[in-house]
């Protein structure tokens, strides 16, 4: 049974109000104060996962993993707009990112998706992040740090404009930048033959560009698509769609490498 390490970051669960707290035991010590009473956190390293755990005034939280889900939505510090779990879940099965992989990214942001890449690509992999503004790479890493993932994440800080030092190596890219088809022959060029690059996008405008810019390059198999999440009330009385969905957030557009010459089509 996974016990908890002094690493961890865990969550105290509370069963009555169903509310949840997330607590990073290698920067968090001493006593942890809830409304129920404290819990002394260096008696939580060793126990097991789903174990009971009580104040001092005897009143009873579950002590639970925390998942990379609830860091990101809940304990991720931003200083820049996320790309949520609904984008990212399907942005990382469209990429084909998987353990030992090379995946580039260009920005880092706060490192949500960051995170997510790191998570998938495991010990054996690495993700490179191109980020031109430095407080976000010092936030992004001090989150992904938080999770235990940043020595899987490589961090260039310029402008890929001058392009990605990756030739043919890449596994998988991702641009997240304001104008992305004034890179995609960086992107192209940093590309493994035949794997996928993914580009999020805000608005129509930038995707009607970017549309255009993969026409001049050996791209196929060009998708835009955009996720939408519609979550359900769960008291069995009265089951229905709850009242506010998280609906648009951007445009994702994917595209696979070829080798060769102009493609004249996607």
């Amino acid at each position: 049974m996974s016990a908890v390490k002094p690493e961890d970051t865990v969550i105290l669960y509370d069963p009555e109000k169903d509310k949840k707290y997330i607590v990073n035991l290698a920067v968090t010590s001493g006593k942890f104060n809830t409304e129920k009473g404290e819990i002394e956190l260096e008696s939580l390293v060793g126990l097991p996962y789903g174990s009971e755990v009580k104040t001092h005034l005897g009143h009873v939280y579950y002590l639970l993993p925390c998942t990379l889900y609830e860091f990101i939505m809940y304990k991720l510090r931003r200083l820049t707009q996320i790309i949520y779990p609904k984008d990212a879940a399907y942005i990382v099965l469209r990429l084909d990112v998987k353990p030992g992989d090379l995946v580039v990214e260009s920005g880092i942001g706060s490192g949500a998706l960051t995170a997510v890449f790191a998570q998938l690509v495991g010990p054996e992999g690495k993700v490179v992040s191109y980020e031109r503004r430095e407080e976000f790479v010092k936030n992004a890493l001090s989150n992904l740090r938080r999770f235990g993932l940043a020595d899987r994440v490589e961090v260039k800080l310029r402008d890929i404009e001058e392009g990605f030092d990756e030739r043919e190596e890449a596994d998988a890219l991702f641009l997240d930048v304001r104008e992305p088809w004034l890179y995609l022959d960086r992107a192209y060029a940093a590309l493994k033959p035949g794997r996928m690059l993914g580009v999020l996008l805000p608005t129509a405008n930038q995707v009607i560009e970017t549309l255009k810019g993969l026409k001049e390059l050996p791209f196929i198999d060009v998708e835009v698509c955009e996720i939408l999440l519609r979550r359900y009330k769960t008291v069995p009385e009265r089951f229905r769609p709850e009242d506010r969905m998280p609906a648009h957030t951007a445009y994702l557009l994917f595209a696979r490498k070829l080798k060769g010459e102009k493609s004249g089509s996607v």
